[in-house]
């Protein structure tokens, strides 16, 4: 078992309660999109799982560790085995790629061999592999404010390629790509992850590109699990439910109304009959 969740609730300092008794597994090797409106609780969500967050109420275990109550930290170690990819990479911006990338195993790595390569890069072979992965092998020594916000978000991806995590999380990691470069990318974590026997947790916006390209489809409303299903049968009524609070267009990778000369145009297997979407990838479970 990756993870499992068990009336899982979570409430920030402000009060504001973002998850509603959770109740979510994934056994070990798993590919699973949340997908939902937006502020229905699916960044908070991936939080819990990356250990970012305790949960309120309820119980977790993530890779066989039961999470302890806030304030407890999780062990260093357990947080070493899980690799996230944010909207926003976290990357100091002075810093050459070739460094942010390495940094996906500081965690992993004893401290003089973490402080070494701060001065000097340790695995510039390694850096220049994972960055290749997402087409930016030739911005292996760039620095990263010389990057665009697209190019950027690569950049955090190959740091979590390069960290090779038992659980990998991400939370809108193509949201500043083109459609083209967004789909080729999720393809590659979801067969990164198919490959290594990882699970894969992916919160994405565009419906189209969840529906192709993972099995498994759990749709978040309002803090709470408004379905758990195969992608076979996720269905417009499903998913117009779901996005009922921001109107009668799904949120596809072209932002456009399915048939439009804008949206995608080619359905997948798995595609509702009003979703456009790209072809299904093969890979994960």
């Amino acid at each position: 078992m990756s993870f499992d969740l068990l009336g899982v609730g979570l409430t920030h300092a402000n009060g504001f309660t973002a998850l509603h008794g959770i109740g979510l597994k994934a056994a070990q090797g798993e590919c699973l999109a949340l997908i939902g409106p937006s502020g229905a609780g699916k960044t908070s969500l991936l939080s819990v799982l990356g250990t970012a967050l305790c949960p309120s109420t309820g119980q977790a275990v993530v890779l066989h560790n039961p999470l302890p109550p806030a304030p407890q930290a999780p062990t260093r170690a357990l947080r070493a085995r899980i690799g996230t990819v944010h909207q926003a990479p976290p990357i100091a911006p002075r810093q050459r790629v070739v460094t942010a990338v390495l940094a996906g195993r500081l965690g992993q790595w004893p401290a003089w061999k973490s402080l070494a390569s701060l001065v000097y890069p340790l695995d510039i072979a390694g850096a220049q592999a994972a960055l290749a992965r997402v087409q930016l092998a030739d911005k292996l020594f760039a620095r990263c404010d010389e990057l665009s916000g697209g190019q950027l978000q690569r950049v955090g991806i190959a740091r979590v390629l390069y960290q090779q995590p038992e659980l990998l999380l991400a939370d809108e990691p193509v949201s500043s790509l083109d459609p083209t470069l967004a789909l080729a990318t999720v393809r590659l974590l979801v067969q990164d992850a198919a490959a290594r026997g990882a699970t894969l947790v992916a919160s994405l916006h565009a419906v189209d590109l969840a529906l192709a390209c993972f099995p498994r489809i759990v749709g978040i409303r309002a803090g709470r699990i408004a379905f758990d299903l195969p992608a076979a049968q996720v269905d417009e009524v499903l998913l117009q439910a779901l996005y009922a609070s921001e109107g009668a267009v799904l949120p596809t990778q072209g932002h456009a109304p399915a048939g439009s000369p804008e949206a995608p145009a080619t359905p997948g297997p798995h595609a509702p009959r009003a979703v456009a979407a790209p072809a299904s990838v093969a890979g994960c479970r």
